[in-house]
């Protein structure tokens, strides 16, 4: 991590979305995108966002760049800081205890939402125009909002750092690229199996093992992420429907209802 002389942490507005950016690095990251719909990848968590998404990320666990994909335009700002941030201070003074246990939960992948989104995005936004000493006041209290949130949900269950599955960047790679190309078509599992040099079974096995979802899942949501976008155009949802794929319209108003918890009429209007 490069960062400005005078400054613990690298606040920064990075533009990504024609990259397909699997990676992993030492730093806690808080990044913040408002888009009209976009992928969250963290770890073996895999959803989308609708607006805005605020996430924690803790050392070494593999993520996606946030605006991988987004067709629309869109704002990213990212805070990036070592884990000796401040030294020892987090572990031995009483006042960012609740900081401290943040922290450690932020190998999980923590995304907020609500208020707390609301509020933290503001205090990002302000912070770009501070001086850096008033910027490090202001990250300690987006921090401290953080840390005292219930407007929160954690991504994954289990420690997913880079230790447990470093060789899959240029797989995954592959796969979001056919996938990307290929969603409004018909994607073929045994095509893609074949371009990572894996037999079907073997693939299925991978992706699950790496998504927590089959490849058909994955497919599905990925199209319904891609109709949200189209809907928001102003496409009309048999417009949207035939656009990303589905042959059958109640099919798609089906998965979009149990994948997003609305209908797609409702979800536009909203």
């Amino acid at each position: 991590m490069v960062v400005d002389p005078g400054k613990s942490f690298r606040l920064f507005t990075p533009s990504l979305k024609n990259y397909f950016y699997w990676h992993y690095h030492p730093e806690y990251e808080l990044v913040f995108v408002e888009a009209l719909t976009g992928i969250r990848h963290v770890g073996r968590h895999i959803s989308n966002f609708t607006g805005s998404d605020l996430v924690l990320i803790g050392p070494n666990v593999p993520h996606l760049n946030f605006d991988y994909g987004i067709e629309t335009s869109y704002q990213q700002i990212v805070v990036q800081l070592k884990e000796s941030f401040l030294g020892d201070a987090f572990s031995e003074t009483p006042e960012f205890a609740q900081i401290h246990t943040l922290f450690e939960k932020a190998y999980l992948g923590i995304a907020f939402d609500g208020e707390t989104k609301r509020t933290v995005a503001e205090k990002l936004h302000y912070m770009q125009d501070q001086p850096h000493f008033q910027q490090l006041i202001s990250l300690l209290e987006v921090f401290q909002l953080l840390a005292t949130s219930k407007e929160f949900t954690q991504l994954n269950q289990q420690d997913t750092s880079i230790k447990l599955f470093l060789d899959d960047k240029i797989r995954m790679g592959s796969i979001y690229k056919y996938i990307h190309a290929n969603y409004d078509k018909h994607p073929d599992v045994n095509t893609v199996a074949a371009s990572v040099h894996l037999s079907t079974a073997a693939f299925c096995r991978y992706f699950k093992k790496q998504t927590n979802m089959t490849f058909t899942d994955f497919v599905n949501q990925y199209r319904i992420t891609q109709a949200k976008t189209l809907l928001l155009k102003g496409l009309t949802v048999s417009e949207a429907c035939y656009e990303v794929g589905f042959e059958s319209l109640s099919y798609f108003n089906k998965l979009f209802r149990r994948l997003t918890g609305e209908n797609p009429s409702v979800f536009k209007r909203r």
